[in-house]
């Protein structure tokens, strides 16, 4: 089972680094090329619902679903109980039905003040940039009526849940994860770029911007934040494809070399990502219902058999017969009072942090010690200004009535 939002709708095969057809017909697969380019508000409650019942299915003629991904969002999603589901949406080509997508549409902060008057708990936990959040918890307080945050409450009181979301759904998971060097990642994915364009990628990019995208450009209406449209590599070759032709062809091999580059970038860039997710949301998951993270080493594939192929055979026997794996689970360090979102406000430099770790980085940052160091010099300076100050005697009187000159001397530094 393809666990990748991208993979799902029809096309771009290349781009979204989808299976074979000669790979397909060696075993069946399954969640891939089912939805229609043009819909936008396909959303991971339905992936989910669509993977849970084929899973559902495959037990039931007594076979084991792998599930390989991936798009790690859509596997939690699958794994843990940690989405709320609103009023069921009919998938539309040429409307859009999704509230979420309206209200994207709209001022960030707008979507955020209001947000904090219906649900201030998951305001204050989220950043009035992140409009994507932001939107899809007012869509659940307007198609539901009960807040985001009393959503979440009630999946981390559930009996298995913890502070990430609700209790695993299914009880004899298996994980592997497969890893390498960094460097040696980094040079694998800047050589899959290239074999996609030896397979055919511009081509590809070609005749799905001329069929789905060009029309939408014309009319300024394209949007690369939904659906297909926001797979890696297509964005990045839009200059190319809407100047193909009307441009010079230096400034077109130009922006052909521009989008390459930028391809590869965005492609380890995500990688990083994905690692990332893998450490903080699986191995660092803090509460009861964490499933065992096996790794597999596969950063030299002539090791492929013994350092990864019989370890991996080994550990999935080993669950299906019931035993205790010979290789251990890895383990990380989790730290449980770390708060992800907590709010946090800066004063100094006028902006919003979310997170511990977040805050504890921008306090540390060039930018706010040097905000600081200004503030600390404006403070001296106004301090050393009081202290020269010279007392007439006409002000004796008035002074005497006020207090002595060490008092309110006292109380213009407090001020300040």
């Amino acid at each position: 089972m393809g666990f990748c939002v991208v993979q799902v709708y029809e096309g771009l095969d290349i781009i979204t680094n989808k299976v074979s057809a000669q790979e397909q017909r060696m075993c069946q697969h399954h969640m891939i090329s089912f939805v229609d380019p043009l819909v936008t508000n396909y959303t991971v409650v339905d992936f989910r619902n669509k993977a849970t019942a084929l899973i559902e299915d495959i037990f039931a003629r007594d076979k084991i679903p792998i599930v390989v991904g991936g798009t790690n969002y859509y596997i939690e999603a699958l794994l843990w109980k940690v989405l709320v589901s609103t009023k069921p949406q009919e998938m539309d080509t040429e409307k859009v039905t999704d509230r979420k997508v309206e209200l994207e549409k709209e001022d960030g902060h707008a979507l955020h003040k209001r947000l904090s008057q219906v649900d201030p708990e998951m305001a204050a936990k989220l950043h009035p940039h992140d409009k994507r959040k932001v939107a899809r918890s007012l869509q659940v307080f307007e198609e539901t009526g009960i807040s985001h945050s009393e959503f979440l409450h009630r999946q981390h009181s559930e009996e298995g849940g913890g502070p990430l979301g609700g209790p695993l759904k299914f009880p004899n998971l298996c994980i592997l994860w497969l890893h390498a060097d960094q460097t040696v990642l980094d040079e694998r994915l800047d050589k899959r770029v290239d074999d996609m364009l030896a397979a055919g990628l511009l081509d590809e990019l070609r005749d799905f911007h001329r069929r789905y995208n060009q029309k939408k450009v014309a009319e300024n209406r394209q949007d690369y934040q939904h659906g297909i449209f926001q797979s890696i590599g297509f964005k990045e070759f839009h200059e190319y494809l809407v100047t193909e032709g009307k441009c010079t062809p230096e400034t077109s091999n130009q922006l052909l070399k521009k989008g390459i580059e930028s391809l590869k970038q965005v492609t380890k860039r995500y990688a990083r990502k994905q690692n990332r997710w893998v450490k903080n949301r699986f191995l660092n998951r803090p509460g009861p219902s964490v499933p065992p993270v096996y790794g597999l080493e596969v950063s030299d594939v002539s090791k492929w058999e013994e350092s990864v192929l019989e370890p991996a055979l080994e550990i999935v026997q080993s669950f299906i017969q019931g035993h205790k794996p010979l290789a251990a689970p890895v383990k990380m360090p989790c730290n449980e009072m770390e708060n992800k979102r907590s709010y946090h406000m800066c004063d100094l430099c006028d902006r919003i942090i979310i997170g511990d770790r977040e805050w504890a980085a921008h306090i540390k940052s060039k930018s706010h010690l040097h905000q600081l160091k200004k503030r600390r010099r404006l403070d001296s300076d106004a301090v050393t200004a009081i202290e020269n100050q010279s007392i007439s005697p006409d002000c004796d009187k008035e002074l005497k009535e006020k207090g002595s000159p060490e008092q309110n001397e006292k109380e213009l530094k407090s001020s300040v």
